[in-house]
């Protein structure tokens, strides 16, 4: 087989791969980002998605982006349900973005310490002796 023959069925493969990828970042989009519906959509198994996750960064990239637009959308949602007054809609939002102006339930303690070991040097005890 030719070098030119090898380089037409990479392109042919790396382009049905980017294919894949691209429709699986749309099925993504669809299913707010869970992926076992997404890859079923597309017919892949869902640890193809992972395999690309670690080994093609542009494709990582792009499925950071879809999961921050799923983070958009339930965000959303729960503007949309502080504004029909649920209140624990709005005691989760104070806990969780409300934080520097004291909506907390417990207390956060910051500690920056150093430790250091302790060697203990014990002499000998009478079953040594």
């Amino acid at each position: 087989m030719s070098n030119e023959n090898v380089s037409r069925i990479n392109e042919k493969v790396s382009t049905e791969l980017d294919v894949l990828k691209r429709a699986m970042i749309e099925a993504l989009e669809a299913n707010l980002g869970i992926v076992t519906p997404a890859a079923a959509k597309i017919g892949i198994h869902r640890g193809t998605h992972y395999y690309w996750m670690k080994t093609d960064p542009d494709y990582a990239a792009a499925v950071e982006s879809v999961q921050d637009i799923a983070l958009d959308f339930a965000e959303s949602k729960l503007h949309e349900q502080i504004k029909e007054k649920d209140t624990i809609a709005t005691i989760f939002y104070l806990k969780t973005k409300g934080k520097k102006r004291g909506y907390i339930e417990k207390q956060e303690i910051a500690v920056d310490a150093t430790i250091r070991p302790m060697i203990v040097l014990n002499g000998p005890t009478e079953e040594a002796s």
